[in-house]
């Protein structure tokens, strides 16, 4: 794939914008990261996922399963060249941090800041020997948390956003992704209190998806968070769906009732940042993935800019912190990701219980992801 610099440049302040997860081939036909960037249909790609942290685990099924030599950390230069490619055709591709499946989570706020550290040194602008995607910088981070504790993630923001701040070239982005149910069990506080620039609300596996539109469909909280109670009061709200009928257990609705609640959330909420799905491989096998474009395509404007970074953070210290240890990635070809590692009693895990597929599949035992 040949690089170009035409393309449209991903716009945070518009309302007709299409986020899609890849890495977790949920369809089972997952092709390259950079096949899905040929042409138009997605703005926002979303590498799932860093499954493990402050322990590195990376899992992107198929898409990557080589590791640096004496480590267990995925090293992915395919998708390097490919994340390159995808923002050469104007696309913003972010890492997403979390899942349903995991062991994840801070001990304290200072673990956090150091993490926050090597993150920035082994997928953004900083240095590292280890870099999974080499020199490919990604354009942001999302926070799809599903168990644990809120301890630390407002001070990981903090600390991104100061790093970000340092690098005027670029935009760079903080995403969740919450489960609908308002507030948010894991990161409601977090949310309150700390600055995002997109929520990709999971609008389905839950009472309020959109299987349940209009009358349990509660879009209507996360406007009134987005302007009454954010941080940044320009947050944009993506409507989260599944891809296709099996991308979920619940929630799934034809691409006609997509549109109409899609036009009908568009007419009311200034909030409304575009769509959603999981995962790219669900959307493009159900075709839903195009009609979502075109709806988008439909109508769709942008207002002014409100994202971005602050000046006014916390300068960041000279002191870098890399993770020594991690935990063996989980083998993987085209298979969901399974709970299969541990962690010390220092760090918080997920409390998903039973086998949890990925972000889009039921959990047994619960509704999560």
């Amino acid at each position: 794939l040949s690089l170009a610099s035409s393309a449209v440049a991903f716009n945070v302040n518009c309302n007709s914008n299409y986020a899609s997860y890849y890495g977790q081939n949920s369809a089972g036909s997952q092709k390259s990261l950079g096949t899905y960037c040929q042409d138009a249909t997605e703005d926002v790609i979303v590498l799932a996922f860093m499954n493990g942290f402050p322990n590195i685990l990376l899992n992107f099924a198929n898409a990557c399963e080589t590791t640096f030599p004496g480590s267990t950390l995925l090293h992915c230069p395919s998708m390097a060249a490919d994340i390159k490619y995808c923002q050469s055709q104007g696309k913003a591709v972010v890492l997403s941090m979390g899942g349903a499946s995991g062991a994840y989570g801070f001990s304290s706020d200072a673990q956090a800041t150091a993490f926050a550290d090597t993150v920035w040194n082994k997928f953004f602008k900083g240095t590292d020997s280890q870099r999974p995607f080499d020199d490919a910088v990604l354009d942001g981070i999302d926070l799809d948390i599903e168990g644990g504790g809120a301890t630390g993630y407002k001070a990981f923001i903090d600390r991104m956003r100061s790093y970000y701040a340092t690098d005027s070239s670029k935009q760079y982005y903080i995403a969740a992704a919450p489960q609908c149910p308002y507030p948010d069990a894991y990161l409601g506080s977090v949310m309150n209190n700390a600055w995002f620039d997109m929520v990709y609300v999971q609008f389905y596996n839950n009472y309020c998806g959109l299987n349940a539109y209009p009358s349990w469909f509660n879009y209507a909280d996360w406007d009134n968070w987005a302007k009454t109670v954010s941080v940044n009061k320009n947050v944009k709200i993506f409507i989260g769906a599944p891809g296709g009928p099996s991308a979920a257990s619940s929630g799934y609705v034809s691409a006609s009732t997509l549109q109409t609640i899609y036009n009908d959330v568009r007419s009311k909420y200034s909030s409304l940042g575009g769509i959603m799905t999981w995962d790219v491989s669900q959307g493009r096998a159900s075709g839903l993935a195009g009609s979502i474009r075109s709806m988008l395509n439909s109508g769709g404007s942008c207002s002014s800019p409100g994202g971005g970074t602050s000046s006014t953070l916390p300068p960041i210290s000279t002191s870098t912190t890399s993770t020594t240890s991690q935990p063996p990635v989980t083998s993987s070809t085209a298979t969901p990701i399974t709970t299969t590692s541990t962690t010390s009693s220092a760090q918080p895990t997920s409390t998903s219980t039973g086998t949890c597929p990925v972000n889009g599949g039921a959990c047994t035992g619960n509704q999560q992801g």
